[in-house]
């Protein structure tokens, strides 16, 4: 069985259709990656599977382990297992990085039937996590994402994903605002994630996000659909001739 399953997606925002037709399988143990040009729906995608506010499906469905997405809530999704990487992260002033952390985590343990984490137990995870993230100490003290540059904000959804250990993570153009060493260490952080059980969707824009995190199949969406599909080599043709003939296919 397939961890996620979409079939014939047709999504509009406002009237305005911008999934036109999606079809895309990812099992577990796989790492699968989106590009596209501007405006032709990657973040529409990632925010429907999601369970963001303010997208119509008008046809279509998407399954995940087994389960009709859409029947779930955005945060029964989130508990099930999946996990959302935004492109720009969220400052939520009054809510330290810690606690926010320490919620998540319990809501996840409290829905698998676990017992909740203590403060203790918390801050050695968290310590050993932020380490292998370069992130300073005092980070997690600090309100969530406020003040935060952007690598420090991409950094601190990683180490989210690293607690939480989703069994499906999409990564919605992680790569924006990174600098070299900030998309290594973030990179790093995604790959010592990589399992078996665990499946990947991985937006990008740009091939060189896609030298750190090497994925096994890269599918090119334009004017709503996925047009081609293919292996690695399919990101360095993107990046050398651009999507201008899968526009045209598109259309």
């Amino acid at each position: 069985m397939s961890l996620l399953e979409i079939k014939n997606l047709h999504v509009s925002v406002v009237g305005k259709e911008i999934l036109k037709g999606v079809d895309l399988t990812i099992n577990a143990g796989e790492v699968h990656a989106i590009m596209g040009p501007n405006g032709t729906g990657k973040s529409t995608l990632s925010n429907v599977i999601a369970g963001r506010e303010g997208y119509e499906v008008t046809q279509g469905s998407v399954t995940f382990d087994g389960k009709d997405v859409f029947a779930m809530a955005a945060d029964e999704r989130a508990r099930a297992g999946i996990f959302l990487a935004f492109q720009y992260p969220v400052e939520i002033p009054g809510v330290t990085t810690s606690a926010f952390l320490k919620t998540a985590i319990n809501a996840k343990r409290r829905a698998e039937g676990k017992t909740e984490i203590d403060a203790m137990e918390f801050l050695k995870l968290v310590k050993a996590k932020t380490k292998a993230l370069g992130m300073a100490d005092d980070m997690i003290k600090r309100m969530l994402n406020v003040g935060f540059s952007g690598g420090e904000k991409k950094r601190a959804e990683v180490l989210q994903m690293t607690l939480l250990e989703p069994k499906l993570a999409i990564l919605d153009e992680t790569d924006s605002g990174l600098d070299i060493d900030a998309l290594k260490i973030v990179s790093e952080g995604v790959n010592a994630l990589r399992a078996p059980t665990r499946g990947f969707l991985v937006i990008t824009h740009y091939q060189r996000l896609l030298d750190y995190i090497v994925p096994d199949f890269v599918h090119v969406l334009a004017g709503g659909k996925v047009v081609a599909s293919g292996g690695k080599e399919l990101a360095k043709e993107l990046e050398a001739t651009g999507y201008a003939k899968y526009q045209g296919a598109a259309a």
